[in-house]
């Protein structure tokens, strides 16, 4: 063992690495260099070397929003927040990188969110309803619409208690929606009851049956009604009525009167004659006097006839009778 290591440290040493200074350097460069590329890459990958346009977004505070968050336009990253700084009015101003590119999808009608879920970070979203909109100008300054979840979470719970106590308060024993069912229940059962919905119209079994009694009345009445309109019918408008007899009675009526124009015709040539032969009227005034009777005698027999008229007529009337 002792001669052993003896001979071991008596070794030679190794003999130096040729250019170890000139290696060691040119393996510093290539891992500087790599490094240099990758983050070069990073950079070009997040779009550091891109055009971009800038959007101003303002909202009331700034909760959960960091610097390189996104802002989304149908799910695809379309911006990038580069710097929250507040105003004058106190309201955070989300500065946010848009590529060119991508700048054509917000227009002077986009509407921005900024959503905060229960679980999951905060989310900065674009929606354009009318892309055919002039499109947004570069450094716009728009409002965003927050909607906070975890904030409406108290609003719900004492809606949902209220809700609770409302239910408690309309199934509890003595309620009002408890006697309306009840009231329902009694209308279905008058309804399937004897008298069915009549006896639910009249309230009472002594009610319904009056009601039965009236009906039956007013149909017998009904019954009656019908009989003499029939009777009538048939005493006006039937063979021995009164219309037939006074058809008649018109046409005599006519025959008086055709006998009445002639007559008056008769006496208006004769008073021609006597006013054209004024010497002789003595001959004239006996001609008036058998025409003037004549005309006498059938206006009695109109009047007859006209009295007659009124005596079968059923429905009484003044009549008038216009001599030419």
């Amino acid at each position: 063992m002792t001669d052993q290591s003896n001979d071991t440290s008596s070794a030679p040493p190794p003999p130096p690495v040729p250019n170890i200074e000139f290696k060691a350097a040119m393996l510093l460069a290539l891992m500087v260099a790599l490094i240099a590329a990758t983050a070069i890459y990073l950079m070009y990958a997040r779009g550091t070397f891109e055009a971009t346009q800038r959007l101003v977004l303002v909202a009331n505070d700034a909760e959960g929003v960091v610097v390189g968050m996104d802002l989304t336009f149908s799910g695809f990253p379309i911006g990038r927040v580069s710097r929250i700084e507040l105003d004058p009015q106190g309201k955070a101003r989300l500065l946010i990188d848009v590529a060119r590119k991508d700048a054509h999808w917000l227009r002077t009608s986009s509407v921005f969110t900024m959503e905060r879920g229960l679980v999951g970070a905060t989310r900065l979203r674009a929606f354009s309803g009318v892309l055919s909109d002039p499109p947004l100008q570069e450094g716009a300054v728009r409002d965003v619409l927050v909607g906070d979840v975890s904030a409406e979470i108290p609003l719900l719970v004492a809606s949902t208690k209220e809700l609770i106590q409302n239910l408690n308060s309309l199934t509890a024993s003595g309620s009002s929606l408890e006697e309306s069912l009840r009231n329902v229940r009694a209308v279905t059962e008058k309804l399937t009851g004897k008298n069915g919905a009549l006896g639910v119209l009249a309230g009472s079994d002594e009610n319904a049956k009056k009601m039965h009694l009236m009906i039956d009345r007013a149909n017998q009445l009904l019954a009656s009604v019908d009989g003499l309109a029939q009777k009538a019918d048939s005493q006006v408008f039937g063979k021995n009525g009164a219309m037939p007899e006074a058809k008649a009675a018109m046409v005599q009526l006519n025959g008086l009167l055709a006998e009445a124009r002639a007559s008056l015709k008769k006496l208006d040539a004769v008073l021609i004659e006597a006013q054209a032969v004024g010497a002789n009227v003595k001959d004239a005034t006996t001609d008036l006097a058998p025409l003037r009777a004549d005309v006498e005698r059938n206006l009695n027999k109109i009047e007859g006839l006209i009295n007659e008229i009124n005596r079968k007529w059923p429905f009484k009337r003044e009549a008038e009778v216009k001599l030419p």
